[in-house]
Formats: structure tokens, C-alpha cells, sequence
């Protein structure tokens, strides 16, 4: 069994705060910062240019990306680190277009993350595609034989709602199209398994539950299938076969390494490898029974607590993540007073109040406090919309 109160020794929890926004950006693993400043003391600053080899930076990459594998179901020498999401979006959705020459149909939903659309927009532009966006209870039966890529956000980023990614993986497939998944609201929540779901594709960032800090490089993951046949448009010095032979033409790497771009945020690299130290220990189970504990009793205290809100998330946990959002008419300022409270969450358009729990972490003792608060600030009205006028959220 996980030990959930060591987990939780493992993390810097300023005092007096509840922290219920690890969906957003995780906190600071105690570990990071010893390990990076180690990493500047005794590499970058006595090694140089020579700790590409001597530290192991070059092949760091593959490294954290093996201690990501097991948290999503992958194996050794399939996940790759590097670049930002956006990126490994665009390096993914493209190859996957590229296995399925004549048709060009992306399929995604409402309920996905702007700025994977957004990539998968523009791209379909330039390669003379097509994006088809649907609401989320419509996706599959809008998998029609014309597809060509099935692009989805595992766990919905406002909602928690959560896709059967093996049911809908098996329906793209049956339509003969591929299926790429987004796991940034999943990996290190919920129990991935991209390799039992048979998935082709799938891409992650690593600052939300997996705790690599602010900007942490994001990863991607190929099927051992499509891992040399693979074919990205965005063909980076990192994933050239010979990087240092500097040749003028690009020829692709083996395997998943074809699809790393740029050169590695090694600074980066070493806090994230620092933060995944506490999952050596973790059962994926574990995990997930713990995220459906503490999201239950977070539900059922609001819902007896606080009568002016509306869930926003499945009832069912099997169909939510590890967040759960509730509706309420003045939401940004409701969040605004929980914040100054010491209970942060976050707050999405139009009206969503959202809370992240995550495992590692959060406890019941967490969940009541958020509970009380919450309705404290309901009943005396302190949550006034003078008091926090609404403006443009910024994570």
C-alpha cells in the first residue's frame, strides 16, 4: 500500500494554505532545489561543455522519459522529454496525419484544450486538412470512415470529465484512423494505460501532478509500431539520426528519439527527475483510489454545505479525473475570497469553480477545510463582486 503521509512529507506545503491547484501548476517537491543547485555546483559549474557526457545531459531526454513510461502506461525507450506541449502536439498530430496519407480529417472536441486546437488548426491549414470539433458526448459517433486522426484531451481541463480512452481508441481504429492522446490533466492523477488501450500516440506536460515546476518540459509517446515510421513536419537537430555530423539533409533517428527538436533544459530536466522520485514508491491503484476518496468527500461536503452551487463534473468517478468543478453564478470573486482565505483554487470562464486533488498530497483533512470555507464565504457573502472584480485569468 502507498504510504499517502510520506508522499506528502515529500512536498514543500507553505503553512496555512490548502492547495487544491496542483491541475494547474504542482508545488515544489522538497528535493528540487537541493538537486538542482547539486546539479550547478558540481556540473555545470566544473564540467562545462563537457557534462553533455560526463552528467549524462544528452541522453537525460530518454531518462526521466522511462520514469515518466510507467506512470502511463508505456515502456522502456518510448517516451521522450523536451520542448513544450504545444510543440509535441503539433510533432505528433503531424505524424499521425502522415500515417493516413488521403484522408485528412482531425477529429476533436469542445471540451479539449484551446491551445491543442489551436496547433491542430493551424496545422490542418497548412497541410490542407480538415478540424472537426464536436461536443464531447458526440465524439463517437462522429468517428466516420473519412478520418484520419482521433485528437483528444483524456481528462476535460474545466469539467474532470473523463473519455474512455480504450473505447474510443478501439472506434478510431475500427474506422481505420489513429488516436492521439493529451494526458496533461491525466498523467500522475489517474491510472493511464496507453499501452492497454493500444493508443497510438500520446503527449503530456509534466508542471501539473507530476511536480516539475514552472514551464517543465512536456513528453511524448509513440507506439513501438509507429516509432519508425514515424514522420513528423517539426524536424529538430535532436532528433536527426547523427546530430553531430552536421548534415545538411535530415535523416530521422531510431525509434522515439526522431522525435525530440530542441537542445534539452537540462536545469529543467533535473528538477522534474528530482520531483518523479516520490512515485518510485506510489501504486497506480493506490492512486486512484485515493483521487476517488478525497473527490467524493469534497462532493458530497459542498453539495450538504453549500446549496448556491451546481456540480460541474460527472457524478460517476469512473467518468471524472482527480478535479471536480461547481458552477456558481459569481465564480471569479468566489474564488477570489477563497484564495485570500488560504484555500487556492482556480477559476474558468464563464463560471467554473475548479479543484485539483491530487493524491500525493491532498488529504480529508484538506477537503474539509476547503468545504468549510467555502461555505463561510457562500453564507457571509464575502465574495462580494466590488470587492474582486472579474479579469482575465492568467493559468
Amino acid at each position: 500500500m502507498t504510504d499517502f503521509a510520506a508522499t506528502r512529507r515529500a512536498f514543500h506545503l507553505p503553512q496555512g494554505i490548502t492547495y487544491l491547484d496542483g491541475n494547474s501548476l504542482g508545488p515544489m517537491p522538497v528535493a528540487a532545489s537541493e538537486r538542482v543547485a547539486r546539479m550547478m555546483a558540481e556540473e555545470w559549474s566544473e564540467m562545462l561543455i563537457t557534462g553533455w557526457n560526463k552528467a549524462g545531459w544528452y541522453v537525460q531526454p530518454r531518462k526521466v522519459g522511462d520514469r515518466i513510461a510507467r506512470l502511463i502506461g508505456a515502456g522502456p525507450g518510448q517516451v521522450v522529454m523536451g520542448d513544450t506541449l504545444s510543440i509535441k502536439v503539433f510533432q505528433a498530430l503531424s505524424a499521425a496525419l502522415a500515417l493516413r496519407p488521403g484522408r485528412r480529417v482531425i477529429l476533436s472536441d469542445s471540451g479539449n484544450f484551446p491551445s491543442d486546437l489551436y496547433v491542430a488548426e493551424g496545422l490542418a491549414r497548412a497541410v490542407g486538412a480538415e478540424l472537426r470539433v464536436v461536443a464531447p458526448e458526440e465524439v463517437e459517433a462522429a468517428i466516420t470512415g473519412d478520418l484520419a486522426v482521433l485528437m483528444l484531451t483524456e481528462v476535460d481541463y474545466r469539467t474532470g470529465r473523463r473519455h474512455d480512452m480504450a473505447a474510443l481508441t478501439t472506434r478510431a481504429h475500427d474506422a481505420g484512423a489513429l488516436a492521439l492522446w493529451d494526458l496533461a490533466h491525466s498523467a500522475g492523477a489517474v491510472d493511464v494505460d496507453l499501452t492497454g488501450a493500444d493508443a497510438d500516440f500520446a503527449v503530456g506536460c509534466t508542471y501539473k501532478y507530476l511536480n516539475g515546476g514552472p514551464g517543465a518540459p512536456a513528453f511524448i509517446w509513440t507506439h513501438p509500431r509507429h516509432a519508425d515510421a514515424a514522420q513528423p513536419i517539426l524536424q529538430g537537430w535532436m532528433g536527426h539520426d547523427a546530430p553531430f555530423a552536421f548534415d545538411l539533409g535530415y535523416r530521422p533517428a531510431p525509434g522515439i528519439e526522431r522525435m525530440r527538436v530542441g537542445t534539452p533544459p537540462v536545469i529543467a530536466l533535473t528538477a522534474l527527475d528530482a520531483a518523479l522520485d516520490v512515485w518510485d514508491d506510489v501504486g497506480l491503484a493506490d492512486l486512484r483510489a485515493r483521487s476517488i476518496e478525497l473527490t467524493e468527500a469534497f462532493i458530497a461536503g459542498v453539495e450538504a454545505a453549500c446549496p448556491d452551487v451546481v456540480l460541474n463534473s460527472p457524478r460517476d468517478p469512473a467518468r471524472r479525473g482527480s478535479q471536480v468543478s461547481f458552477r456558481h453564478p459569481q465564480g471569479y470573486a468566489v474564488m477570489q475570497a477563497l484564495i485570500a482565505a488560504g484555500v487556492i483554487g482556480d477559476f474558468r470562464a464563464p463560471d467554473v469553480l475548479r479543484f485539483g486533488f491530487a493524491p500525493l498530497y491532498n488529504d480529508l483533512d484538506d477537503v474539509g477545510r476547503a468545504v468549510d470555507a467555502l461555505a463561510r464565504i457562500l453564507r457571509d457573502g464575502s465574495w462580494n463582486v466590488e470587492r474582486f472584480q472579474q479579469r482575465a485569468a492568467v493559468t
